[in-house]
């Protein structure tokens, strides 16, 4: 009879993302073991019922190294010398470089397959985890050309486990998408944050829900936002550049607007319109989104 494909698991690294990690496995029955540089947040984690703080006395079947991408390489090889687990997955959300990193120093890339969860919060730390946190999102498995089936077969039943959706991709396609989807949207959410800081209080009183939605993100971690921006900077680069000169269209329309000659505002106003258009049809393509809902939703954006 076949034995279970996943019957024990370590963590380690109890922030926001391990720890939910824990969370959700112990909601499906499985005890983690729970391993932190930090032991207080491994406490922590336990204390909120993620599982049980301390090293296996014989190999689990997956461990999950859920550390910043700069450490994830370290800690692999690390944790495999020390054979805490037979296979082993991460959470990061760069994937190239980490595999390019684990191969230079000898990691055993058959027992290792990638892994980032599309999933998160602006909070940090084991407090903000969830155990739902993953419920119905990708996540997107990145394996080595050399990696064996079990290794895959034991990740993805980790994100099933977590109620998410097993997502296969090749690492440096996964880096674009996540540059465009999320890194790069960091980047503008936060530069745009930090405008609010010369505001004063009569200003940022008529602060509403459109500002709001669009610096949400901006509350991340920044030391750690430092760390995957600086993992991915290729691939950013490359969307913000585009993005740049964009931005740079709509400065000239604007100012075209306000000190141009008067036959060139129809031109000025037609490529902001073109623009704002383009802005509801990228939005659009969202999953989960219904052809139009932005224009429906659009008389409420500045409230």
């Amino acid at each position: 009879m076949a034995q279970p494909l996943m019957r024990s698991a370590a963590v380690v690294g109890t922030g926001l993302i391990g720890t939910s990690i824990a969370l959700a496995l112990r909601g499906r029955g499985l005890v983690p073991y729970l391993i932190d540089a930090d032991p207080a947040a491994a406490r922590l984690a336990a204390d909120l019922g993620a599982g049980v703080v301390g090293v296996p006395r014989t190999p689990v079947d997956l461990a999950v190294i859920a550390v910043p991408p700069r450490h994830v390489a370290t800690v692999l090889r690390q944790q495999q010398l020390q054979g805490l687990a037979h296979d082993f997955t991460d959470v990061a959300s760069v994937k190239e470089r980490i595999q390019h990193e684990a191969a230079a120093l000898g990691c055993d890339l058959t027992r290792f397959v990638g892994g980032h969860p599309m999933a998160g919060r602006e909070r940090s730390g084991p407090l903000a985890a969830r155990e739902e946190l993953f419920r119905d999102r990708p996540w997107v498995l990145t394996p080595a050309g050399d990696a064996h089936g079990r290794a895959l077969d034991r990740a993805t039943r980790l994100a099933e486990l977590c109620g998410a959706r097993p997502v296969l991709m090749d690492p440096r396609r996964h880096d674009r998408a996540v540059a465009l989807v999320s890194h790069a949207p960091h980047v503008v959410a936060s530069l745009l944050a930090a405008r609010l800081v010369r505001g004063d209080a009569s200003e940022l009183g008529l602060a509403g829900q459109g500002v709001r939605d669009a610096t949400r993100i901006a509350g991340g971690d920044p030391d750690l936002w430092t760390d995957i921006l600086g993992a991915n900077a290729a691939a950013v680069v490359d969307v913000l550049t585009e993005f740049a000169g964009e931005l740079d269209t709509v400065v000239e329309a604007l100012r075209a607007l306000v000190d141009g000659p008067p036959e060139g505002r129809p031109a000025a106003r037609g490529h902001l319109n073109t623009l704002l258009v383009r802005g509801v049809d990228g939005r659009d393509r969202l999953p989960g989104r219904s052809p139009g809902e932005a224009r429906l939703s659009g008389a409420a954006a500045g409230a």
